[in-house]
């Protein structure tokens, strides 16, 4: 049976081009925050770095910057839109650096799709020079990200429920600061503090933010692509109908919410 962390390789390499479409603009708005973690000049390592927007925007702070995705796919786009930047495949479970090769790790909503998380955070501990900061961007769960709460209760609503995917670990697993507290604490990192990020998700219609699931993501989008014709029509027809309620002139806007957890080697 195919193995979790292949599910989601898998899904990355089919998945890169639209999850760019559609959520580029969405996943942007974590940069600010986590830029104010890296100091000028520093030595940044970007785990699961995709289509390298957080890489380039650490770059930009005049440090040396290497980006890590295990999609060749994501890899060859990051490189492409900034060829300025090293961006290689890599395991965020296994990374091939040195401990203490850089200043600063950053991960932004990598640590949701990895088959063993804690071995991320040992990683990302490892590799930091003592001193040195990690931080990590999780999605908050459906009740305050309204994105995910319309798209996963019309799954839940209207689709086959005998549907099974590879298992991996919980997707709001990190949602749980405290969780998320103490497996950063048990991979040895100190001084870690919390803060939401709000976000507004633009779209252009409920169409589009049923696309950016079923198109953009592996493990949601997993579920909706094993989903029968019948099913699979009764979820968009709900989803474009429950995108209603985020229409603001002549398209949609869509509350979201991330964490964003800092912490020091």
């Amino acid at each position: 049976m195919t193995s979790f962390k292949e599910f989601e390789h898998e899904g990355w390499e089919l998945v890169a081009d639209k999850y760019h479409q559609y959520f580029e603009q969405l996943t942007r708005q974590t940069i600010p925050a986590l830029m104010e973690e890296i100091e000028s000049g520093a030595k940044v390592i970007d785990v699961a770095s995709g289509p390298g927007y957080v890489a380039a925007a650490a770059a930009e702070k005049g440090g040396t910057v290497t980006g890590v995705d295990f999609s060749a796919v994501m890899v060859k786009r990051a490189q492409n839109s900034y060829p300025k930047i090293t961006f290689v495949e890599g395991d965020a479970e296994n990374l091939a650096f040195e401990e203490g090769s850089f200043d600063d790790y950053i991960m932004n909503f990598g640590i949701l799709h990895l088959e063993h998380p804690e071995k991320a955070l040992a990683e990302a501990h490892r590799v930091l020079r003592t001193g040195g900061s990690a931080a990590f961007t999780v999605w908050a769960p459906p009740d305050r990200s309204a994105g995910f709460r319309c798209v996963l209760e019309n799954i839940q609503r209207h689709g086959d429920p005998s549907i099974v995917l590879p298992q991996g670990p919980a997707f709001f697993r990190f949602s749980d600061k405290y969780e998320f507290l103490n497996r950063l604490e048990d991979a040895g990192f100190k001084d870690v503090k919390f803060r939401h990020i709000d976000m507004i998700w633009k779209l252009s219609d409920g169409e589009a933010m049923f696309n950016a699931f079923f198109e953009g993501t592996p493990r949601t989008g997993g579920t909706l692509r094993a989903q029968s014709p019948e099913k699979l029509a009764a979820i968009k027809n709900a989803i474009l109908e429950s995108s209603l309620k985020f229409k603001q002139g002549g398209s949609l806007e869509i509350p979201m919410v991330s964490l964003l957890a800092v912490a020091r080697k």
